[in-house]
């Protein structure tokens, strides 16, 4: 997805990159999609199964085709990009289920100098690639530039906005090289940022800090079959009918603890219809008791496998997780009296239940969500949750505007939520219309400098777990219009002041309390209305073992999966 960056910014923050939209807040298949690209990595099995690396993994999905190229992935890194690229870092779900960074190809997460604008990694000795050849830090610049590229559009933009001197820089393509990134040798590569950043190693976990072989990747094409650097390379990739991934024969688990290298090899099944690859797995029919659902269930299928016993034991449900909530744009609806009302009149209980009910997250009171370390877990409005009409309406009598007209946007995956909102807001004396698009029509009005609309239903999830990726993406001031994700048109020089402090702050429990500072500044202002923190349900054949879902982010380790002997 190409990102339309504002001109607009603080001399001094990093414009905040546009999210994917891969989340659900346009549709469940958003964020669906994504999901079949992924494969996790802890490196932990199920506790005392018992495993062979001698069978099969296969992953059924929905999606047609699947890009491995790290300059226009937005996988996650413990998801099918993990299966085959390393980073310099990557996650580590622990035992109690916190997500942690730690080192991949690098030996620290990072070292930081001049305040946190200069960040220097050392990799480890012996790394190669699938072809046998040395990783280099030659290979990690050449993969970074790569995504500089008119080429290559639609990946993750951190590291795009942080790195210095950056502009009018297209790629390497041209002869040009990244002065912002420097390699003395041949283990050693130094970042040179246009601000301190806390939360570099962070972004140096992404796909983007995947080592692409030096001078290689110049076409397209490379998304289909690239050099692997994780324990599994491409055997085969078939648009719209299978990937296969086989074990890279230069890949050492001594040099990568994080991830298990379970299954011989891994098939994703493209173009699968999501109600009867549910069946297969949770029935076990053909290879389904050795494959998991590269989506989240469907709700029919769910509910099934919750009334039988030995199915249900096949369903995993992840904790509180992205963040759904109506925004309310702030360039139109100008009153915080009747912003505020729009809170009060909201029934988050009706929200939920036209979501699917309680199953599909608890309900939402904050901004930071959970299993981000700066969550400050609070209920500054206290609205309860089938909402307050009487309130409501004493605020809008208090704002002399008793009957206020509001038009909403949404897409027909969204039509059932919608209508939940509008007539818990027309028992508070609300007139709200509701205009519902098509999902590219509906990105674009979201997102577009006019911002036509006063109502819109969203969700999000961080791309890493930071409240940088919570916060400043969707209330940073910079990230109004121009494709961006300030959807709720927010602008409050307090926060945007609060958000640069933070995100140079590299006193970990300072950029906290400033992190809950702009939470609570937000709510307070009345900005959006927080709905629920959605819950995922997944489901695995009887043999998959290792099927763990952290709390951040909602989705299975892939990495961590094995196959159990059958019988076990």
């Amino acid at each position: 997805m190409t990102r339309n960056m504002t001109t607009q910014k603080m001399a001094s923050l990093p414009q905040t990159p546009r999210q994917k939209i891969r989340r659900i807040g346009i549709s469940a298949l958003a964020i669906l999609t994504t999901f079949a690209l992924c494969g996790c990595g802890t490196g932990t099995a199920a506790a005392g199964a018992a495993t062979t690396t001698s069978n099969t993994l296969t992953v059924l999905t929905q999606s047609t085709s699947i890009s491995l190229d790290p300059a226009t992935s937005q996988s996650l890194p413990n998801t099918t990009a993990g299966l085959v690229h390393r980073r310099l870092n990557t996650w580590k779900i622990t035992d109690d289920g916190q997500t942690k960074v730690v080192p991949d190809l690098a030996t620290t997460t990072g070292v930081s100098s001049q305040g946190g604008r200069v960040w220097t990694y050392t990799l480890k000795k012996g790394l190669r690639f699938s072809n046998g050849k040395p990783i280099t830090s030659r290979d990690i610049k050449w993969g970074i530039e790569r995504s500089f590229s008119d080429s290559f559009t639609g990946g993750l933009s951190y590291h795009k906005q942080l790195l210095a001197d950056t502009a009018g820089y297209h790629g390497p393509f041209t002869g040009k090289s990244l002065k912002s990134v420097t390699t003395p040798d041949s283990r050693t590569i130094v970042f040179h940022l246009n601000t301190p950043f806390a939360d570099w190693p962070w972004v140096a976990s992404l796909v983007s800090f995947a080592p692409v072989p030096y001078g290689q990747g110049t076409q397209k094409s490379y998304a289909n079959t690239p050099v692997a650097s994780g324990p599994y390379m491409v055997r085969s990739n078939q648009a719209g009918k299978q990937l296969v991934l086989t074990r890279n024969p230069y890949w050492s688990k001594s040099t990568d603890p994080v991830r298990s290298g379970g299954p011989a090899q891994v098939v994703y099944k493209m173009g699968q219809n999501l109600t009867i690859a549910a069946q297969q797995v949770l029935q076990g029919t053909g290879d389904g008791s050795t494959s998991i659902l590269g989506e989240f269930i469907p709700t029919a299928q769910r509910v099934q496998a919750l009334g039988q016993p030995a199915q249900a034991k096949l369903l995993k449900t992840s904790g509180d997780g992205a963040l759904e909530y109506l925004a309310i744009n702030n360039r139109h609806v100008r009153s915080r009296l009747v912003r505020e009302a729009i809170a009060y009149a909201t029934s988050r209980r009706d929200y939920r239940t036209a979501k699917g009910g309680k199953a599909m997250g608890g309900y939402a009171t904050t901004l930071i969500t959970p299993g981000i370390a700066a969550r400050k877990k609070y209920d500054i409005w206290k609205v309860p949750v089938d909402g307050d009409p009487a309130k409501a309406r004493q605020l809008l009598k208090q704002a002399r505007q008793e009957h206020p007209h509001l038009t909403m946007i949404a897409t027909s995956d969204q039509s059932e939520q919608a209508s939940a909102i509008q007539h818990s807001l027309a028992l508070a004396g609300f007139d709200v219309s509701i205009r519902t698009m098509d999902s590219e029509v509906f990105s674009d009005a979201r997102s577009n400098d006019k911002g036509d609309y006063d109502l819109l239903i969203a969700s999000w999830q961080p791309d890493f777990p930071s409240a940088y990726a919570n916060i400043a993406p969707l209330f940073d001031s910079s990230q109004i219009g121009g494709g961006n994700m300030n959807l709720a048109r927010y602008s409050n020089p307090r926060v945007d002041a609060l958000i640069h402090e933070a995100t140079g702050e590299e006193d970990t429990a300072r950029a906290n309390r400033l992190w809950q500072e702009a939470d609570r500044t937000i709510m307070e202002d009345v900005a959006v209305v927080p709905l629920i923190y959605s819950r995922n349900t997944f489901v695995h054949g009887s043999r998959v073992g290792g099927f763990h879902i952290g709390t951040f982010p909602a989705y299975p380790d892939y990495l961590s999966m094995t196959i159990r002997k059958e019988g076990k």
